[in-house]
């Protein structure tokens, strides 16, 4: 993996780095450099510094993190803990202590101001408590500065992946110029299968295959694990089939002996779960991408879960190069005033930008400009019923800093 020895133009500040997988996506274009790596678990550290042994890896909470103690950068980027707003975890947001780690990214982002912020999450992200979470989240994005776009992409559409992964993706600039030329990237044709990621031929460990004296439910997996190109997961009560022949979401909690553990018949005609590499194929890491010898299965099936598609974020940071690259960081100092006039445009929930239009210090001198546009202005209330709806719109909303 790429890091900080290169001489790429453009340098990075990660936080909440997890094994790596953001920092890869970026630096396989050349373009960029690790200066700056955060993450407190320690065994997703250990992973980390196998394959970037040579970038600065700090282990400390970020709560306890000053930002004088970490170099400026052109890009600050972190996908901060999703367990508080995801699905799978307990709904609970900005009351859960891991939601709050926002504001902590948020911290740095204020005091280094890099050209750019990049932040992935879970899809559930712009839903979670009735899309209140991401509006608190977008909003104290642009009224920091930040000019601000986002979309939803699935690994398999975006990324040429063979799994189900729907992820948001925040890109953040600091001047509306790099804003304007930036756009997410198109979808692509997905030419890979399982076959691609999944060894099939090879014999693994005794320890991946599920057999009769060792599964209760073994004979029920019998009759329905019949085809190699299709990913299988035992729900607990009944075999499920991923019929779109991709894999699914890979979770956190893979080899636990759950229901999300992914099945596969090989071509001896066993079943067995994959192993944590090709959990990390999934996702698309490299073949050279190192999992540490001595670390114990379940942490890198929890590494390859909690990471991200690779591929995806090297796209994405592709198009971020096409936006920056050759042009100056035009970044003016903000308007004074009480209250920001925040214009979003937004594609159903899944989708949208947003940034501030002027700020003043009376909601008159703001509404007028809302009077001499045919934009529409919003409440709160009417802005969470546009996105429970899934409604498209153009609006403003106008808000105290």
């Amino acid at each position: 993996m790429t890091n900080s020895v290169s001489s790429a133009p453009y340098t990075i500040d990660a936080f909440f780095a997890g094994v790596g997988g953001i920092e890869l996506g970026f630096t396989q274009t050349g373009e960029f450099r690790v200066v700056y790596a955060n993450e407190f678990d320690k065994n997703a550290r250990k992973t980390y510094a196998e394959n970037n042994p040579e970038t600065p890896l700090d282990g400390r909470d970020i709560h306890d993190v000053k930002s004088s103690e970490i170099p400026d950068s052109d890009v600050i980027m972190g996908g901060f803990p999703c367990q508080a707003f995801s699905i799978a975890g307990y709904r609970k947001g900005f009351e859960d202590d891991r939601g709050d780690l926002f504001f902590e990214l948020l911290r740095m982002i204020n005091a280094k101001r890099p050209r750019v912020i990049f932040i992935e999450n879970v899809k559930n992200l712009v839903s979670h408590d009735h899309g209140n979470t991401f509006k608190v989240i977008r909003e104290a994005l642009v009224e920091n500065d930040y000019y601000i776009k986002w979309k939803v992409l699935n690994g398999k559409d975006y990324g040429n992946v063979p799994q189900n992964r729907e992820r948001i993706y925040v890109v953040g600039f600091d001047n509306k110029e790099d804003y304007d030329r930036f756009s997410f990237p198109d979808p692509i044709k997905l030419t890979k299968t399982l076959h691609d990621v999944i060894d099939f031929h090879g014999k693994k460990d005794e320890k991946y295959y599920y057999r009769e004296d060792k599964q209760p439910f073994y004979d029920k997996l019998v009759p329905e694990i019949t085809s190699q190109d299709t990913a299988y997961q035992w729900r607990r009560q009944y075999v499920r089939a991923n019929k779109s022949h991709v894999l699914p979401t890979l979770t956190a909690n893979m080899g636990t002996g759950g229901h999300n553990v992914p099945l596969i018949l090989t071509d001896s005609g066993e079943i067995r779960k994959l192993t944590p590499k090709e959990c990390f194929n999934g996702q698309g890491y490299p073949d050279s991408f190192k999992l540490p010898e001595d670390e114990a299965n379940g942490q890198l099936y929890k590494q390859a879960g909690n990471s991200v598609v690779v591929p995806v974020i090297h796209r994405i940071a592709e198009k971020i190069c096409e936006a920056i690259d050759g042009y100056e960081d035009n970044h003016t100092k903000r308007e004074e005033g009480k209250y920001a006039l925040i214009y979003s445009d937004i594609d159903s929930r899944f989708e949208g930008q947003s940034y501030v239009q002027s700020y003043a210090d009376s909601i008159d001198e703001l509404k007028n400009i809302v009077d001499s546009s045919d934009i529409l202005l919003l409440t709160d209330e009417e802005y969470l019923k546009l996105i429970q709806k899934k409604k498209s719109a153009k609006f403003y909303m106008i808000e105290e800093v």
